[in-house]
């Protein structure tokens, strides 16, 4: 899989996710087989450029990989000149954010709202691509399928964003009236593949091994974006890329590991947020990993009542702890129903 000159090691993406794919969850996720991932999406106004919220999303200290940043704002111009600022930051690839549903971000004509508008979409593009071929930085864009159902206007924008220099398009399987409800649908997916001859990604629904290959088919996609199911479950590229090189599934991941990873992405994400946010915004995280599992919802509403960091930790670990005692594997997955703690049996 390539973008522009860029080799990734797989096919395999994770979707930029506001609030979710900061840097220790992008590395989680590559440790666990992602072969490439997008931050979350920076707003393109310099007023907002030097908050702590927007300083802790661009953080790529010590990241492994391409870094790719990707742009939100309605402004070709200005989008032009976020490139080129986050290129001079160190961005080797450059998206453009059409498929952001977020009412605050539509609401200025950002995110998938361009989609509505195509000749300030395709403006935004030619300008961002303009800004960043002198410097040999690829230009990719992540977008939906549409506004709505009956304006599903995918095809044209990918075709135009094509011809303007774009590397590589991402499709979320849903319009933007959608949100995240309902079900993603692959024609249109397979509609810009055939359509193309950059790479092209499927986003949507994709949330586990066997979808994956069912998309694939469908679309003939050259990548998988994944987003939502690799919440609390990062180790799903490591299956996914097992299971379309052997046709077989893997046991689900031990215990003892999946205690080890996420007590090591808490100590990222601490150092990243500090005591007070770090715990706050790590809850979320916890509670992903735990939400399906044995006594999860319990320990869910205990842990959001801690308030430290280091008891936060503790309190992970020793859930993991007994789970571990009860279960060399993981009992389940988040798609399944939650079942009680046994005793493992005796060899």
């Amino acid at each position: 899989m390539q973008i522009g000159p860029h080799l990734l090691p797989n096919a395999l993406f994770v979707a930029p996710m506001a609030g979710v794919t900061d840097r220790p969850f992008r590395q989680l996720c590559r440790r666990f087989g992602a072969g490439y991932a997008v931050s979350e999406m920076l707003a393109s106004r310099q007023d907002l450029r030097h908050t702590i919220k927007t300083a802790r999303r661009a953080d790529h200290a010590g990241e492994p990989g391409l870094i790719a940043v990707q742009l939100a704002g309605a402004d070709a111009l200005m989008m032009a000149e976020a490139a080129r600022y986050n290129i001079d930051c160190g961005a080797q690839i450059i998206d453009i954010n059409m498929g952001c549903p977020a009412q605050k971000v539509c609401h200025r004509l950002a995110g998938s709202a361009l989609m509505q508008d195509e000749p300030l979409a395709l403006r935004i593009i030619e300008s961002v691509v303009a800004a960043c071929a002198p410097r040999g930085v690829p230009v990719t864009l992540k977008m939906r399928t549409g506004w709505r159902a009956d304006h599903k206007n995918a095809l044209a924008i990918a075709r135009a964003a094509e011809s303007a220099g774009v590397q590589m398009v991402a499709v979320h399987g849903r319009t933007r009236e959608q949100g995240y409800g309902g079900e993603a649908e692959y024609d249109t997916i397979a509609a810009v593949k055939a359509a193309l001859r950059v790479p092209v990604a499927a986003n949507g629904d994709i949330d586990s091994p066997a979808k994956a290959r069912e998309v694939l088919r469908r679309t003939g996609a050259d990548a998988l974006m994944i987003g939502r199911a690799a919440q609390g479950r990062p180790w799903l590229f490591r299956e996914i890329a097992h299971f379309l090189a052997t046709g077989q599934e893997l046991a689900p991941p031990l215990v003892l590991e999946v205690r080890r990873a996420l007590l090591a992405h808490l100590q990222d994400h601490y150092g990243l947020y500090g005591e007070h946010a770090g715990v706050r915004s790590a809850r979320k995280h916890i509670g992903w990993y735990v939400r399906a599992l044995p006594g999860g919802q319990a320990f869910r509403a205990r842990m959001n009542g801690i308030g430290a960091a280091s008891a936060q930790w503790q309190a992970v670990a020793d859930y993991f702890e007994q789970l571990a005692q009860a279960h060399e594997r993981l009992p389940l997955h988040p798609n399944d129903r939650p079942v009680e703690i046994t005793k493992p049996e005796k060899s």
